[in-house]
C-alpha cells in the first residue's frame, strides 16, 4: 500500500492510488502544472482535489449511439421510459479554447464540490434512472477521483458503460492507469497545427498529445462497437470543423485511418459558432459554410472512416 492516502484511497486499487498520487505535483493531464492539488493548489484547470459538478442527469444531445431511444411520453406528460446519456458535467478545463461554448462551466467554473462517495453515488443513481451509459464529460483534470468513484461504484452493481469524453489533451500515463475503467473513449481531436492550437487553445504542443492519446485509447478499446443500437465500447473520435480549414480537418482524418484505425467512428460536427472569445479572432469569427463541413465529411468517407451523428 502507498502511504499518506485518504483511507478510502488506501482501499482501492494500486492503479488508483497511484492515480491520485500523480495530484501531488499535479502532472495527471500535459500541462504538467506541478502544484499540489491535494493541499488545495490550483494549476490551470482552477480545480483542487476534489472536483466541481456543473450539472448531471439524463442527457438526449449526444451522438444516437450514446443516448438511446428517445424518452416516451405518459399521459401526464411525464418521461416514461429509459434511454439519455448519464452526464455529469465537470467544471474546469486544462485546454482555453477561445470558442468554448461552455465557458461558463470551464473557464469560470462554476458547480458544487463532490466527494469519491458523492461521485459514486451520483452514478448509481444514474443507473437507477435509466441512462444507457456515465458519460463522464470533460473529466481529464479529475481523472483520479472519476477512477477511484468508479471501482467504488462497481462494487455496488454499476453495470453500465463508462463514456470518458474528453477534450484530448490527456497524458498517455494516465490514460494507462485508467486502464479497464473507461468503455468508450470519446475524445474531441481539434487541431493538426501547433500555432493554431496555441493561439485558440492555448496547447501549442496539442497535435502530439492528441494523437499520442488516441492511439493509447485506441489501444484500449479498440473499434467503437455498437449492440442494439448502443455503444458498448471503442473509440469514437469528435472533430469540430471550424471555418477557414483552421482545425486541419484532412490531415486529422489522414492521421486517424492510417495510424488508428481504417474503421475508426467519428463524428464529424457542424455545430461551430463563434462563442466567448472567438469574435477577436479573424479566421474563426463566423460559422463554417455548407462547403466546408461537407467537404470533411465527405473525405471521411472515402478514407473509410465509420461516421457518427
Amino acid at each position: 500500500m502507498m502511504t499518506g492516502l485518504p483511507a478510502e484511497i488506501e482501499q482501492c486499487s494500486t492503479a488508483v492510488q497511484k492515480l491520485w498520487s500523480m495530484m501531488n505535483p499535479c502532472i495527471l493531464c500535459m500541462r504538467n502544472c506541478r502544484v499540489n492539488r491535494l493541499d488545495g493548489e490550483l494549476g490551470y484547470c482552477g480545480i483542487g482535489a476534489e472536483p466541481l459538478i456543473s450539472s448531471v442527469g439524463p442527457h438526449f444531445g449526444e451522438e444516437s449511439v450514446l443516448v438511446g431511444p428517445p424518452p416516451r411520453l405518459s399521459s401526464r406528460d411525464e418521461t416514461a421510459g429509459p434511454g439519455g446519456s448519464g452526464a455529469i458535467f465537470f467544471s474546469g478545463c486544462n485546454l482555453g479554447c477561445v470558442f468554448c461554448q461552455n465557458y461558463e462551466i470551464s473557464h469560470h467554473r462554476g458547480g458544487c464540490r463532490v466527494g469519491i462517495k458523492d461521485l459514486a453515488r451520483t452514478m448509481l443513481n444514474l443507473q437507477k434512472m435509466g441512462c444507457v451509459n456515465i458519460n463522464l464529460v470533460t473529466p481529464s483534470h479529475v481523472s483520479a477521483v472519476c477512477a477511484a468513484a468508479i471501482e467504488l461504484a462497481r462494487r455496488e452493481d454499476l453495470k453500465l458503460p463508462i463514456v470518458y469524453n474528453c477534450g484530448g489533451y490527456d497524458s498517455a500515463e494516465t490514460l494507462r492507469l485508467l486502464e479497464g475503467f473507461i468503455d468508450i473513449y470519446m475524445p474531441d481531436v481539434k487541431y493538426a497545427e501547433s500555432a493554431v492550437s496555441l493561439e485558440l487553445s492555448g496547447a501549442g504542443n496539442y497535435p502530439r498529445v492528441s494523437r499520442e492519446a488516441v492511439i493509447e485509447m485506441h489501444r484500449q478499446v479498440g473499434d467503437l462497437q455498437i449492440k442494439d443500437g448502443l455503444a458498448k465500447r471503442g473509440l469514437l473520435v469528435r472533430h469540430l470543423v471550424l471555418p477557414n480549414d483552421q482545425a486541419g480537418s484532412l490531415e486529422i482524418i489522414d492521421f486517424l485511418a492510417e495510424h488508428v484505425s481504417a474503421n475508426t467512428a467519428i463524428n464529424v460536427m457542424d455545430q461551430y459558432r463563434p462563442c466567448y472569445k472567438a469574435g477577436e479572432h479573424t479566421l474563426i469569427n463566423r460559422r463554417p459554410t455548407t462547403e466546408e463541413i461537407g467537404s470533411v465529411r465527405k473525405y471521411a468517407a472515402e478514407r473509410g472512416l465509420r461516421l457518427v451523428d
